[in-house]
């Protein structure tokens, strides 16, 4: 049950989080003096994850520059360069396929901050062995995976429009709505039955191969858990994460 690997995906463009991003990436916003990446690595090694990936593209110059100035706080890396155009979650992890194949391996955003416990959910993944958990809470949010009893992923909603996307023909009555918290922890299997190309989003993926393959879902609801998706949540994460 040990996971040596890691994906954080650094790559977006952080519009929610102008104006810091108009100079910088949203990657090396500082929380109480830390980095969000520099807090992130440090999360994953507290599970003894310390070989990644991280992928760039806003920015991307300023990410390696503080990898290599900070030798990668302590953990390996590998650059998975996405300055020509940004994939997203899925083609970003597709791109980075090469890297992860040796086994199951964790995927996090890198605005994500959390005291989940990474270990339990790893544990839950190999006691089941699916696809892919999905860390997700039972907090409100405007989109949600939706869930069977079993935690078997089975559609996503997004409650402000009415989109719902079901993974196939689902024969549960009663769906539990879960936020997602930007952690998975996925099989390499999952890579040969990806079917889109460029870029796209792992929600798609997810949705695609649920129908046929288990998606778990793994809940840490009463963790702390923080989304730095803009500026004023940085005041709050401080609050949280010292």
């Amino acid at each position: 049950m040990i996971v040596k690997k890691a994906m954080i995906f650094a790559a977006g463009l952080g519009t929610r989080f102008k104006p810091w991003t108009d100079q910088h990436p949203k990657a090396l916003a500082l929380v109480n003096g830390k980095s969000l990446l520099q807090r992130n690595i440090e999360y994953l090694q507290r599970y003894g994850i310390r070989d990644l990936v991280i992928n760039v593209h806003h920015f991307a110059d300023q990410i390696i520059d503080a990898l290599h100035t900070h030798r990668g706080w302590g953990s390996t890396f590998t650059i998975s360069d996405e300055t020509a155009l940004v994939l997203e979650t899925g083609g970003g992890l597709k791109k980075a396929r090469t890297w992860l194949e040796d086994g199951p391996f964790v995927v996090m955003n890198v605005d994500i901050l959390t005291d989940m416990d990474l270990g339990s959910m790893i544990r839950d993944h190999f006691d089941h062995r699916p696809l892919a958990t999905l860390a997700v809470t039972d907090r409100k949010t405007s989109r949600y995976f939706l869930f069977d009893r079993d935690l078997q992923l089975r559609g996503w909603q997004n409650v402000k429009t009415g989109e719902t996307r079901m993974a196939g023909e689902s024969e549960a009555t009663v769906l539990s709505p879960r936020a997602f918290s930007g952690i998975h922890v996925i099989d390499p299997a999952i890579f040969p039955l990806i079917r889109q190309e460029g870029k796209f989003s792992m929600v798609d993926v997810y949705l695609d191969l649920a129908a046929r393959r288990p998606v778990r879902g793994f809940d840490h609801s009463g963790s702390k858990l923080m989304d730095v998706g803009k500026p004023e949540s940085v005041g709050q994460a401080e609050q949280l994460f010292i």
